[in-house]
This record gives structure tokens, sequence and C-alpha cells, in this order.
């Protein structure tokens, strides 16, 4: 038997399930559901845990009824706790995680995905996110910044050069060995953001390795304006200073401004230096939201809960600080 034929027989006996948060999705969830229903490698089941069901398509049961879905109320949601609830209900080999407006490009984005899982080269892996068609130049080069060609395996060897590049992990579309993930103790939770991110680091910091799975690709993009960067970004930096020992060694500011420089020369080898305006105005609210998250234990509440993502997530903090 050769390696192919070995490789085909383990992919055959390990079990994948595929999770799902969702928040009034639109077409693009029937089109991630089709395309996951024709992956040369199946998932054995689909959970989908939808945030407020008075916005739910219920015409997505119909055309999928092997999916589970499972309702439950705004103030219940956060990035952590609700993946990981997910991921309980689970008892599949690998656990993938996706979000609804991520679309694969072909049918090998699973088998490609898990891979490095099955073969024993990783224990987390992560897919590359290629830009929509409508996805503007600044977006564009972004994805391929952060989303290179070429794949590779991150070790804690890593650290001195790659920095916090090194635990890099997006759950757009990501999959986790579940004894790896429960060892680690799954998702923080609460957190308002970043949960990706937290469990890659102490999977780093504990031996583990994460595979950049470059050949497993999903569309995902978004033209966000200057206000939604704002926002982002301070649940971002909220969520850096409330992990501010793995986060601490390792800041993003250096890869944030390596950011803006290479997308400035991408940009004028182009010739559309418009768009530098534009460039400079959405960086600006990136760097200001970050920095103001990461401070945020000097703002008042009201300016929190203004200025986050997620205001039902500093609610429920506020109130558990009382206790």
């Amino acid at each position: 038997m050769n390696n192919k034929d070995n490789n085909f027989n383990q992919e055959k006996k390990t079990s994948v399930d595929i999770i799902i948060p969702t928040c009034q999705p639109g077409a693009e969830l029937a089109k991630l559901l089709c395309s996951l229903a024709l992956q040369v490698m199946p998932a054995d089941n689909i959970i989908i845990v939808n945030t407020e069901e008075q916005y739910w398509d219920k015409s997505i049961e119909e055309k999928f009824p092997d999916v589970r879905i499972i309702h439950i109320k705004q103030e219940q949601f956060n990035h952590g706790t609700v993946r990981h609830a997910a991921a309980c209900e689970s008892k599949a080999d690998i656990l993938v995680f996706m979000t609804q407006d991520a679309v694969p490009k072909d049918q090998y984005l699973i088998k490609n995905l898990v891979a490095p899982i099955i073969e024993k080269k990783a224990e987390i892996s992560y897919a590359r996110q290629l830009p929509k068609e409508d996805a503007g130049l600044i977006e564009q080069f972004t994805r391929s910044f952060n989303y290179p060609e070429t794949g590779c395996i991150k070790t804690r060897k890593d650290l001195p050069k790659m920095g916090i590049k090194t635990f890099f992990c997006s759950n757009v579309c990501a999959a986790y060995d579940r004894k790896v993930y429960n060892k680690l103790g799954g998702f923080p939770r609460p957190v308002v953001l970043n949960e990706d991110m937290i469990l890659a680091g102490n999977a780093i910091e504990e031996g583990y390795r994460i595979a950049y799975a470059a050949d497993a690709c999903v569309f995902h993009s978004h033209e966000y304006s200057g206000r939604q960067q704002f926002r982002r970004n301070f649940d971002i930096g909220a969520s850096q200073a409330q992990y501010s020992q793995l986060f601490s060694a390792y800041p993003s500011e250096s890869e944030g401004v390596k950011l803006i420089k290479e997308t400035a020369k991408y940009i004028c080898a182009r010739h559309k230096y418009h768009l530098l305006f534009k460039l400079v105005w959405i960086s600006g609210c990136k760097y200001l939201g970050y920095k103001f998250g990461k401070n945020y234990k000097k703002l008042s509440k009201k300016r929190i809960m203004k200025w986050s993502l997620c205001p039902w997530y500093w609610k429920e903090y506020f109130e558990q600080e009382k206790k």
C-alpha cells in the first residue's frame, strides 16, 4: 500500500465536525453549506449556532435537513463561549470552525485543511483566505500579506524570528485536534474577540504545532469602514490586554507598521496614489481603536459599550465585576 492510499484510509477513519456560528445569515451561508456538501472529505456533522432565531431563514433547514441548528440569544454570544459549547457537543477527532461568510474555493478545502493534523505534522491548522471578487486593492493586498501562497508549520522555535505571527490563526476557517483542544482547555471564555489566537498562542507555548495550510482556500474579505475598523480593533486591543501575559511578550504593533509600509509600496507600484489617503485613514482608525482597546480599563463603561462591536459582552463583563 503506497502512502497516498494509506493517507486516504486514515482520512476515512478520522471523523470531522464543522462548527459555524451565525448571525442574521444571508445567501452566503447557503452557498457555504452547498460547497461543504460537495467536499471530497465531507464532514460527519455540521453544527450551526445561530444568534437570534427571529432572523433565521428556515428554508435553510429544509434544504439541509442533516445540519444541526442551535439557537441562542444575543446576550449569550461571545466568540469563545459559543464555539466551546458547540465543541463540547462534538465527539469528532477534528473540530473545524468556520464563519458564515467563508466560501470554499473548491471541494478539497476540508481534506487539505485537516491533512496536517491527520499526518501528525500539526495539532492546529488554518486555511488561506483569498479576497472576494469585489475586494478593493488594499483589501486584496492585506489578504496576500496575511495569507501568502506558501504554507508552513509553526512551532515554539519560530517565536524569536516570527513573534506574534507564530501563533497567528483564524477561525474563519481552522481545524483543531479535539484531544489537544481539550487538553488546552478550549477557547478562552468569555472573550470579546481573538479566541483563535489566544488558544493558538497557548498551544505554541505548550509545544504544539500550527500549520498554515495554504492549499486549503476560502474566499473571505471585508470592505470595512473606518468606524468599523476602529470598533473591531478596539475589541482586539481589549482582548490582548485581558490576556497580556501572552501578548505583551509578542506585541503586534510592528506587524501593523510592516503591513502599512508594504501596502503603500503595493499601491504606488500600481500608480493608485489616491488610495494612499484611504490607507492612512483606515490604518489610523485601526491603530486608535487598538490603542483605546488596550487601555480599556481607563475608559468609562459608556465609552467602552459605544466603541465595542460586542456591547452585550461588556454588559455581562461589568455585571460579573460587581459580584
